[in-house]
């Protein structure tokens, strides 16, 4: 296996394939543009099952990652191990617990993802699933903020956001978009019964095609002239009331 002087970066074709086969957890992989070759064709479905975001870039930006024999492949590896949702939702209830997930929609800012995932944990959450595009980093920062809390909160990074919360839904979980546009209050609305819970960021909120998916819309209530909150302080008071009403 070729590693660089950051011992979570891997380059080479025959490397990344070898590592994913073994069960490598990868962040981020980066890839030549018109990259071609048998190898390349062996490596894509791998890439694309295992859910790990892949960027094309020239090759000027991998020689940045590493001056080696990168073949057009540098990888870095994730410091977590993702979770298959399917098997995290069967776990949950075969484990008798009442399911409670957390659904990130276009949260992209690692220390907001961290504190989200710290507050989660300590409010009794089973797992959080983000999309494979467009979703923080997980990495030195993000885990720093969460104060461990990634590496003991199951984690499911997901191709296709809308499909997994229709699994979800399948599944006998109710899906509860956190949005400031909703008419109803969170203290008004039902969170014991198996529930995920969606928070989009603080620019663009919740996409509307997930926010259609969504079972039902609940915002915070504000008494002050300011009526909107940091996504993790609003993550914190969401996971609270679920935690109150189970309690």
């Amino acid at each position: 296996m070729k590693k660089g002087k950051n011992s979570s970066m891997i380059y080479g074709i025959r490397a990344v394939i070898e590592s994913i086969q073994s069960g490598t957890d990868f962040e981020k992989v980066f890839l030549q543009k018109n990259l071609k070759g048998d190898l390349i064709h062996e490596l894509l479905p791998l890439l694309g099952k295992s859910g790990v975001p892949v960027v094309k870039v020239p090759v000027e930006r991998l020689n940045k990652f590493t001056r080696k024999n990168h073949q057009g492949v540098v990888a870095f590896r994730s410091p977590i191990k993702h979770h298959r949702l399917s098997d995290l939702i069967a776990a949950t209830f075969e484990g008798g617990k009442n399911p409670f997930f957390v659904i990130l929609d276009r949260i992209t800012d690692v220390r907001n993802f961290g504190a989200i995932a710290r507050t989660a944990e300590g409010m009794g959450a089973d797992g959080i699933v983000i999309p494979a595009k467009g979703a923080a980093q997980i990495n030195e920062d993000s885990i720093k903020t969460s104060a461990g809390a990634l590496a003991l909160i199951p984690v499911c990074r997901e191709n296709d956001l809308r499909e997994s919360i229709r699994y979800l839904k399948e599944s006998g979980i109710r899906i509860v978009g956190c949005t400031e546009k909703a008419k109803g209050k969170i203290q008004e609305s039902h969170l014991s019964d198996p529930l995920a819970i969606v928070l989009g960021s603080e620019e663009n909120g919740i996409s509307q095609s997930v926010l259609d998916l969504c079972d039902e819309e609940i915002r915070i209530p504000m008494a002050g002239s300011i009526d909107s909150l940091n996504v993790s302080v609003a993550a914190a008071i969401c996971f609270y009331e679920v935690l109150r009403q189970r309690t």
